[in-house]
């Protein structure tokens, strides 16, 4: 039987949740905190450091609850805290010296492909499965390459699932240029795309 929680907006889960039900906050975390914490990853290159991030997002949220408009949504909250925390993390990282911001994640990192995962299982699926995580670390490559501020529209695009006006929003620029730096985004991303399969169709 379908949890009828799963089928309440955010906003009314946070409305029930300011009134003293604190047993719908899980589903909050449940429904965001994989979105934040690959939207964090992409940011600051460090599994324990977003998850990090994503545990204050959830904590700021807690403490600022009362604050949250009624009209506003609550994914846009969350993702603004979210930017805002990777931001901090990223000056300090820089006043502190550490390795460059432009370091891509260690194969080790939990964030999921841009591109599907290629099911295994026989020879001809485990050889798609191999072009698969090289097509996906092409990918997620060029997506660190990306100028800054195209990188973020694409990530909140692509892992926040947000809408255009509530990237704006999050960023703090109007919707048309929020549209332009995505279009530019996803130009550079065909271009490697296009790349990568000239290079496989002459190294096959």
């Amino acid at each position: 039987m379908t949890d009828p929680l799963a089928r309440e907006p955010d906003e009314s889960l946070l409305a029930r949740y300011r009134r003293g039900d604190t047993s719908v906050f899980k589903e909050l975390v449940r429904r965001h905190q994989r979105g934040l914490f690959n939207f964090a990853l992409r940011q600051v290159h460090a599994p324990s450091t977003a998850e990090d991030i994503v545990q204050e997002v959830f904590v700021r949220v807690v403490q600022n609850v009362e604050s949250f408009k009624e009209e506003a949504r609550f994914a846009t909250w969350a993702y603004t805290i979210a930017r805002n925390l990777c931001i901090d993390h990223l000056r300090k990282r820089v006043h502190r010296r550490h390795a460059s911001l432009d370091a891509p994640a260690g194969p080790d990192s939990s964030d999921a492909p841009l591109v599907e995962r290629v099911a295994g299982g026989t020879d001809e699926a485990a050889d798609r499965a191999a072009i698969g995580r090289q097509l996906g670390t092409h990918i997620a490559a060029a997506v660190e390459r990306l100028p800054d501020d195209q990188r973020e529209v694409f990530l909140l695009r692509h892992l926040g699932e947000l809408a255009f006006k509530e990237i704006a929003e999050i960023v703090g620029t109007n919707e048309n240029t929020v549209k332009s730096r995505m279009r530019y985004a996803l130009e550079r991303l065909q271009a490697a795309l296009a790349e990568y399969e000239d290079y496989a169709r002459v190294t096959r």
